[in-house]
């Protein structure tokens, strides 16, 4: 009994960590490994730990507003201009409250995104798909592992911050149970501190689950965007192009660079060879030259051919296995005879040049 298998399905199957270029087309699409949770935490940090900073000045302003309220609004006519003189009052001290709450609120947010991502904008990512409001998908999604793992997460959150608030009220118990005792003033200010203490607890905790979620969340986005073998090939060929396509630009180039080569070998003086392995085409102009220089070069089935465009054109060959090995592996087409090769070229030209007078 034998069992058929399609060799396709390993080919589709997502094994491989996604390109350079794949991440950052995921990127632009604002798919990125992200964890609200930083956000949240920080958020809850900067919020605390200006409260504690700034807490006294805030209980003054509110208590400020109060006494104002009673001693002077309370004794004022209810006219329009009265009103609206109080609209405003009350607009400017809550703004000196909130607005340093707000901004250090904002600036966390940012921070926390900037350290996660960095600067990123993609006006993809909230561009306006109907696929997002199918509610098919929708179903899959509600319905899903992800859905599932973030459903505990929510439950674990929820079962430490009560954990850690309760902690923090029950280390104040007995304060709290005085709090009857206390003047108004007092009052706040106890409840005031045990707000802060319970906020950077949990901001702590939520800073230490955030580190655990980003891990997470940055595992499920290199699982997101892995990529089969052949998407791995076709993105290959897009950038780089078709191997095949390429081979044959390379072949089609070395045919043009050949046949430009063998176009210069009419007008060398001399060809050096080995006889048949290598073989080196020289040109020497006393008036242009400072010393020769290769016009062509080549070994095996190249030599044989330079060989034989030069004896077709009455090119002199001349062999010389040291000097054609030597300059076929120290100078390159276009360029000068080496220095050390100086006297045995120039032994060579002197012979061709003595054979063209006698012809």
């Amino acid at each position: 009994m034998y069992l058929s298998l399609d060799l396709q399905f390993f080919a589709q199957e997502k094994t491989e960590k996604a390109t350079p270029k794949k991440r950052q087309e995921s990127r632009k699409k604002g798919q990125v490994a992200k964890s609200t949770d930083v956000n949240t935490a920080f958020i809850l940090l900067f919020v605390f730990l200006l409260f504690w900073f700034i807490g006294s000045f805030a209980a003054e302003q509110m208590f400020g507003i109060a006494r104002f309220t009673y001693e002077e609004y309370l004794l004022l006519d209810l006219t329009e201009q009265n009103v609206h003189s109080m609209f405003l009052n009350y607009t400017y001290q809550a703004v000196i409250i909130v607005a340093p709450i707000m901004f250090i609120a904002m600036v966390a947010g940012i921070f926390s995104n900037y350290v996660q991502v960095g600067f990123l904008f993609a006006p993809e990512a909230i561009k306006m798909k109907l696929s997002k409001i199918d509610p098919i998908k929708g179903a899959k999604r509600i319905f899903s592992i992800r859905a599932l793992v973030e459903f505990l997460k929510s439950m674990l959150k929820i079962t430490l911050v009560g954990i850690v608030t309760f902690t923090v009220i029950w280390v104040f118990f007995d304060e709290i149970l005085k709090l009857g005792l206390y003047s108004v003033g007092e009052g706040v200010r106890l409840i005031g501190n045990l707000t802060v203490i319970m906020g950077l607890s949990v901001a702590f905790l939520l800073i230490f689950l955030s580190i655990l979620d980003y891990m997470y969340q940055k595992y499920d986005h290199e699982k997101n965007i892995r990529m089969s073998k052949q998407d791995v090939k076709d993105e290959y060929k897009k950038t780089e192009g078709d191997p095949l396509i390429k081979s044959k630009i390379k072949e089609k180039q070395k045919q043009m660079a050949m046949s430009r080569m063998m176009q210069e070998v009419p007008k060398a003086d001399v060809v050096i060879t080995n006889p048949t392995h290598y073989a080196v085409a020289l040109k020497y102009d006393d008036s242009k030259m400072d010393a020769p220089v290769v016009v062509a070069k080549g070994v095996d089935y190249i030599a044989l051919k330079v060989i034989n465009v030069a004896k077709n054109n009455h090119v002199v060959t001349v062999e010389n296995r040291p000097l054609a090995r030597a300059l076929y592996a120290q100078a390159e087409i276009g360029d000068q005879v080496p220095e050390d090769l100086f006297k045995a070229v120039a032994e060579v030209l002197a012979y061709v040049y003595r054979i063209q007078k006698k012809l």
